[in-house]
C-alpha cells in the first residue's frame, strides 16, 4: 500500500507536535514494513524543512530531512501536476492540488493528513493519522 504523507504529517514528526505526534510517528515507522511504501513530494519536504528549521536550526533540519529521505519515496510534482491543479475548478488551494495530483500519479492508495478539509475534492481516500492507524494497522 502506497501512502502519501502530506506536509503537516512530516512537520508533526520533525517538530514532535502534540497531540498528533504519536500517530504521525507511528505512520513513519511503517517505512520498515514491506507492506507499506511512504511517499511525499519535494514540496512537502520543503514545507517540513521550513518549519523544522524555525524550531531546530538549519543543520538539524537538514539532518532530519536527510533521514526522512532514506525511508520515503518522492512523488513527481512537475508541470503535469501543476496544470491539472490549476485547471481543476474544485481545487481552491493550488498547493493542495499539487499534492493531490502527485499522490494520484504516484499510484498512492490514500493521502494521510491532519487537515482533512484541505482535500475535500479528493477522489482517493484521505485519512487523519489516527483514523488511518485504527482502520489499517492492527
Amino acid at each position: 500500500m502506497r501512502l502519501f504523507l502530506d506536509a503537516n504529517v512530516l512537520v508533526s514528526v520533525l517538530n514532535k507536535e502534540y497531540p498528533v505526534y504519536p500517530y504521525t510517528a507511528r505512520i513513519l515507522s511503517l517505512a520498515g514494513n514491506k507492506k507499506y511504501t511512504l511517499v511525499t513530494s519535494s514540496i512537502c519536504l520543503a514545507i517540513a524543512y521550513y518549519f523544522a528549521e524555525k524550531k531546530h536550526g538549519d543543520a538539524e533540519a537538514k539532518s532530519k530531512i536527510s533521514l526522512l529521505l532514506e525511508h520515503i519515496d518522492i512523488a513527481d510534482c512537475g508541470k503535469k501536476e501543476a496544470v491539472l491543479a490549476a485547471k481543476n475548478k474544485k481545487i481552491h488551494d493550488f498547493e493542495d492540488g499539487l499534492q493531490y495530483y502527485a499522490a494520484m500519479h504516484s499510484k498512492c492508495s490514500c493521502i494521510i493528513t491532519s487537515d482533512m478539509e484541505d482535500f475535500y475534492f479528493s477522489e482517493m481516500e484521505v485519512f487523519e493519522p489516527e483514523v488511518f492507524l485504527r482502520r489499517h494497522i492492527k
